[in-house]
């Protein structure tokens, strides 16, 4: 037998076997690295499950995510540069993204590990997280913007690649919701704008931590993914149920102030029941003193849930510190 034909053999035997199975994830503007990297993994995860050593193909697009000089930013850049190929890539046949396809040139693996835990090098904590120790002003966009008028909307749909709708129920008309505040030091940037309904944009924290804000986004869509479905077609409905979704809006509307903030450091920050049984009088204190300092106001609206659950944790974390 010729050796290219051996080749071409040994070369068969080692791509996967299976119906090939492709997968798709949109990096949205409210997912940073730390909270894209994990999901990605979990796809995988899962389609390995559903059908074992099928060839997988991913295809990556990105939702916002630029920088100034319409690049990309710091989280996409990182996912596309480094963690796609280097990390992503061995659990793939395939992979597709904005700047390049790039088939595995080895055998793909299927020991596809079910989580993913994300560690940073010593002394780098800072760069991803919040300091809660000085509350600082924290955005996204880190270079110098000048810009006194908000961008149209327009604009901002044009950055966060989506239709006039709000970003957490597909619902509409929409408004223009800061990230941060101008209060807090928030710019006019269209980096610092997301689009939101108007019931969203009442609950939307008032914080001076941009990865905050967008966490929040991101859990408020998860928490209100029925509200997606209202306009939809029957058929899409009942397959958005028999696929474990809900389609139907939760009211949450008689929920009392304290009650609403407890659900949301459950959900959103994770806090046990430990955690509540370490509220004390110390602890109230540093609770205002990050509400004096990191957060604001919007609306006039004296009691936000969003921006009073993000003081309990930040100031949880401030007083675990100590």
């Amino acid at each position: 037998m010729p050796k290219s034909k051996v080749r071409k053999k040994a070369r068969q035997k080692t791509l996967p076997k299976g119906k090939p199975v492709a997968l798709c994830h949109d990096m949205a503007v409210y997912e940073n690295f730390e909270r894209c990297a994990p999901r990605l993994f979990e796809i995988i995860y899962k389609a390995q499950q559903t059908a074992p050593a099928a060839p997988r193909k991913l295809y990556f697009s990105v939702q916002g995510h630029r920088n100034s000089e319409d690049g990309y930013d710091h989280d996409a850049w990182e996912m596309l540069k480094h963690f796609l190929p280097e990390r992503v890539l061995p659990y793939l046949t395939e992979l597709s993204t904005p700047l390049y396809t790039i088939r595995n040139p080895r055998r793909q693996d299927n020991l596809v590990p079910q989580a993913l835990h994300l560690g940073y090098p010593d002394g780098e904590e800072k760069s991803f997280w919040y300091d809660i120790d000085s509350l600082p002003l924290r955005i996204r966009e880190t270079e110098e913007n000048s810009r006194k008028t908000p961008p149209s909307k327009q604009s901002i749909m044009d950055y966060l690649g989506i239709d006039e709708e709000c970003l957490i129920c597909w619902g509409s008309p929409v408004e223009r919701a800061h990230v941060v505040p101008t209060s807090l030091g928030g710019s006019m940037d269209v980096r610092n704008f997301a689009l939101l309904c108007v019931d969203h944009h009442r609950q939307a924290p008032d914080i001076a931590d941009a990865e905050a804000f967008w966490a929040w986004v991101d859990y408020a869509e998860l928490r209100d993914s029925g509200s997606k479905w209202q306009k939809a077609p029957d058929e899409l409905k009942r397959w958005v149920e028999a696929s474990g979704g809900r389609v139907e809006p939760v009211d949450r509307s008689d929920q009392a102030f304290q009650a609403a903030v407890e659900f949301e450091l459950r959900h959103l920050y994770r806090w046990s029941d430990e955690d509540f049984a370490k509220v004390s009088w110390a602890f109230l204190e540093e609770y205002h003193h990050v509400l004096d300092r990191a957060t604001g106001r919007h609306f006039g609206v004296e009691r936000k849930v969003a921006t009073h659950a993000w003081a309990y944790h930040v100031a949880m974390l401030r007083l675990s510190r100590s």
